[in-house]
């Protein structure tokens, strides 16, 4: 890790059960944050499966895992504990996160064009430096590949 990386954009987010979640003050550890378009699709859905089940291996490798996308905290509940996820999710309801991390972008599906978050994922290493990143994620098999970066960290 060299010291040129990108300092990670640093934020407060209200989180799913009330509390509010700030970047910085998660170091030195390392922290996963996955950009996701909405709760409760299937996409998103898979993907916020499989990072709930690798959290157990995220923490033991030092990690803090955190979802994000533009829902309301009473929606990210509510797809919480409709798939008995584990994973923090963070509303960005303002999408300042998502503008700063430049995951909000132009996307077309079905002929139309409209703003939305292009699934991401960052890696922020313990000096709060972006280690690597992932634009357009596919989601299988992301989250173990995430885990594999996070442990050669």
């Amino acid at each position: 890790m060299s010291d040129t990386s990108p300092t990670a954009p640093d934020f407060t987010l209200p989180r799913d059960g009330g509390e509010s979640v700030t970047l910085s003050a998660l170091r030195p550890g390392a922290v996963v944050l996955f950009f996701y378009p909405r709760d409760d699709t299937s996409g998103c859905t898979r993907e916020a499966v499989a990072f709930s089940g690798l959290l157990p291996d995220f923490e033991a490798a030092g990690a803090t895992v955190l979802g994000i996308s533009r829902d309301s905290v009473a929606s990210h509940g509510k797809f919480r504990d409709k798939h008995a996820l584990t994973v923090p999710l963070l509303s960005d309801a303002e999408g300042s996160v998502c503008e700063a991390y430049g995951v909000w972008k132009e996307k077309n599906m079905y002929g139309k064009t409209f703003m939305g978050i292009e699934r991401s994922t960052f890696l922020i290493d313990g000096a709060g430096r972006i280690a690597r990143e992932w634009r357009k994620v596919k989601v299988p098999g992301h989250a173990e590949e995430v885990l594999g970066a996070v442990r050669a960290l």
